[in-house]
């Protein structure tokens, strides 16, 4: 029997840099909305819900007949708010898919579900995609990774990794830099695990969730893709994308 996908999505209205975010428009379509109906197309996910603590988000799933429910205010993490969903609805296998870009593809999630249903020793995935402008290698809000041999994260940061020396002109023409995009693949035990760990220390010094996972010794492996990614965490980013559908 093949085990059962559930995607979740969370989604917050409130944030610091952008509050209401993921009701944001842009292409006529709230962010949400797009990758809602993008994960809806994956033939290996079996049902998709959206994780929020806001009336008004539900609303919105409402407006295009998606579904969702309601979790914790309490949550500091998309990951941990899609443990208590992964809870109550169950699932093998739980994806975590932040509200936060555009583009990641139906065969993106089915090509990783497909080495997690190959492989069980995967027990947390990821995807990443190679740095093209230096603009984002120095851009907090773009999350370099380093891979070991294996295709395993070694480590996750906001500053770019790893630092080259005496580069005084291109790094991208010197090195093959990755960021990290905000979708993970769980086990279900994996996912229980990491929502027991209390926040660790790396991950609060750079707000990242992934870093909890490496520092109580687990893996993350790494998948690369190559489909044009926009990822949104300013309102400038939000013009950009605009444009760049219009």
């Amino acid at each position: 029997m093949k085990p059962k996908v559930l995607a979740v999505i969370p989604a917050r209205y409130q944030s610091k840099r952008f509050p209401g975010k993921p009701l944001a428009v842009v292409g006529g379509k709230s962010i949400l909305q797009h990758i809602y109906e993008e994960v809806s197309k994956a033939r290996l996910i079996d049902r998709i819900v959206v994780a929020t603590d806001s009336e008004k988000i539900v609303s919105a799933i409402k407006y295009f007949g998606g579904e969702s429910i309601i979790t914790s205010k309490r949550h500091r993490t998309g990951s941990d708010r899609t443990a208590e969903v992964a809870e109550k609805l169950g699932g093998d296998i739980i994806l975590n898919i932040q509200a936060d870009h555009i583009g990641v593809t139906r065969h993106n999630y089915d090509t990783v579900l497909k080495k997690l249903l190959a492989d069980r020793k995967i027990s947390c995935a990821s995807i990443v995609k190679k740095v093209e402008c230096e603009t984002d290698l120095f851009d907090p809000n773009r999350v370099k990774v380093i891979l070991d041999s294996n295709g395993d994260a070694i480590w996750f940061s906001r500053y770019p990794l790893p630092f080259l020396q005496n580069i005084n002109g291109n790094r991208l023409g010197t090195f093959d830099y990755y960021y990290h995009i905000g979708v993970y693949f769980f086990r279900r035990a994996a996912l229980k695990r990491f929502s027991k760990w209390p926040r660790s220390p790396l991950e609060k010094a750079e707000s990242l969730e992934q870093l909890r996972i490496l520092e109580n010794r687990e893996k993350i492996r790494l998948f690369k893709i190559k489909s044009r990614v926009l990822s949104i965490d300013t309102h400038d980013d939000l013009k950009r994308v605009e444009t760049l559908l219009s």
